[in-house]
């Protein structure tokens, strides 16, 4: 995939350990000096894991399946061109729900340092990953589904104090066309009838749990006590927490984004579900998922999109 913005190699330093990054079977995994790590699967361009001080923030089923044939549950699988199940009036009508993106196998682009991004001060305080993905690496089905041609690079920067996930969406062709984005981030969590989510507070949501009616959330934080599967939109603060025992345990800051899903599926769906093991899990994730969802973007030929997210743990 060509890129006009190719970042720089990482360039060894003479004054101390370096960031180290391998791939092998299928996924690719950044290390930092501190052992803090990233795991990127090729398929789907998914985040499996993300450790920071020996602790693991990311939530993946035991019964996921990494070897590509279906969509990993858990971890941050990226949505694109559509969330959910698409309207049958739109171009997107004959994808899958959440569209190709994570079941598409990707390309690993490279790595580099990320000295100018906002979770490092130099190049041995972070490593960044590109991903790209391309109209002529999709399947035939989805090239029929959906004949655009587009370019994705997806960057996944690891920093000493948290990861930023950031997807570029290239039009390349000579027409327009409409899509939606989303990082479907599960977030492991160790107790969710401990958890309060905030930042929230005053934004208007659509509440898939209720019929899909519309709401304003009243209240300054949210506790997840049940079932919740919630589309807050033109969110006006950048930054949704996360809160264990009433401490911050993670901050989730938008990027170029406004749309949040928020989401656990409790005991019954839980159940219904094959590949979310174990059925318990549901006490131990919530999805916090940073995304442009509230109707379309339209990107006019030779236009680029870019949106993403910045995870920082405060453990």
């Amino acid at each position: 995939m060509d890129r006009s913005h190719k970042p720089s190699a990482l360039t060894p330093s003479t004054t101390g350990p370096q960031p180290s990054v391998h791939s092998e079977q299928g996924r690719v995994i950044a290390t930092l000096p501190t052992g803090d790590s990233v795991e990127v699967l090729l398929y789907g361009a998914t985040v499996v894991s993300w450790k920071h001080n020996g602790r693991e923030n990311l939530w993946v089923s035991k019964a996921a399946k990494l070897d590509g044939s279906k969509p990993v549950r858990g971890g941050v699988p990226v949505v694109f061109p559509c969330f959910g199940p698409p309207p049958k009036d739109h171009a997107t009508s004959a994808l899958p729900q959440h569209g190709f993106a994570r079941n598409s196998t990707w390309q690993y682009l490279g790595k580099s340092s990320s000295e100018s991004g906002k979770l490092a001060s130099g190049g041995d305080d972070a490593v960044k990953l590109d991903f790209g993905l391309s109209s002529a690496e999709l399947s035939e089905d989805a090239k029929k589904a959906w004949p655009y041609d587009f370019g994705l690079v997806y960057s996944v920067t690891l920093g000493k104090d948290g990861l930023q996930t950031m997807l570029n969406v290239q039009n390349k062709g000579k027409e327009s066309f409409e899509f939606q984005m989303l990082l479907h981030t599960y977030f492991k969590v160790d107790d969710i009838s401990k958890v309060s989510l905030t930042g929230l507070g005053s934004a208007t949501y659509v509440d898939k749990v209720l019929n899909a009616t519309t709401h304003t959330q009243s209240t300054p934080s949210l506790s997840i006590t049940g079932e919740t599967d919630r589309v807050y939109t033109a969110i006006k603060q950048d930054t949704t927490s996360i809160l264990q025992d009433g401490k911050l345990r993670l901050d989730v800051i938008r990027d170029n984004l406004v749309d949040s899903v928020v989401w656990n599926p409790w005991i019954e769906k839980a159940k219904g579900m094959g590949d979310f093991e174990p059925k318990d899990g549901y006490k131990n994730m919530v999805c916090v998922e940073v995304g442009a969802v509230d109707g379309w973007q339209k990107l006019e030929a030779g236009d680029t999109f870019e949106g993403g997210m910045i995870v920082k743990s405060h453990l």
